[in-house]
């Protein structure tokens, strides 16, 4: 599947907010704990995006409000893919 660089660049630049305002502090407790596993920059951004494009879809598919600990919870299982 080709990816819609436009979502990709939203999600990237969802992740950047978090971690510059640290909010959800777990994000950027995510980003420095994958980057110590030797993943890069980029790549942990990247990977910290696809939770909070499932969290969006999430909310999207089952018409259901924002769910923070779902979405700390998925940080948490980085880099494993976004289980719920």
């Amino acid at each position: 599947m080709k990816t819609n660089e436009f979502l990709h660049d939203e999600f990237l630049s969802v992740v950047e907010t978090q971690l510059k305002s640290n909010n959800p502090p777990e994000t950027k407790q995510t980003y420095e704990r994958l980057i110590s596993l030797g993943i890069s920059d980029k790549d942990a951004k990247i990977y910290i995006a696809q939770c909070v494009a499932s969290e969006i879809f999430h909310t999207i598919k089952h018409n259901r409000p924002y769910d923070e600990q779902r979405y700390i919870r998925n940080l948490n299982s980085l880099p494993d893919f976004p289980a719920e």
